[in-house]
């Protein structure tokens, strides 16, 4: 059994198709009043978009640009011709 505020149609497809259910809070808390034998889950903390563009010593840190091409974020620090190149960590 899986219980979940919100499933997608083809979530609940596949947990029915491998001989599960779907069932919401209301009927777990019914089923089971104490929460045993019952293990919760959650998604990723920092999954938002946002968070691409924060902690600035991780390898892949998104600069907020105003576009990507030719004319942008290609100063100092960014191409070896143009003074130096910082060095990825």
């Amino acid at each position: 059994s899986v219980c979940a505020l919100t499933v997608t149609e083809t979530a609940r497809a596949r947990i029915e198709k491998s001989g599960g259910e779907v069932i919401t809070f209301d009927q777990l808390a019914l089923r089971s009043p104490t929460g045993e034998n019952t293990m919760l889950l959650r998604g990723r903390k920092h999954q938002r978009e946002v968070y691409r563009h924060f902690f600035g010593v991780a390898k892949n840190v998104k600069p907020y640009v105003r576009a990507k091409g030719r004319k942008f974020e290609s100063a100092r620090g960014r191409r070896a011709s143009r003074g130096y190149k910082k060095k990825s960590a």
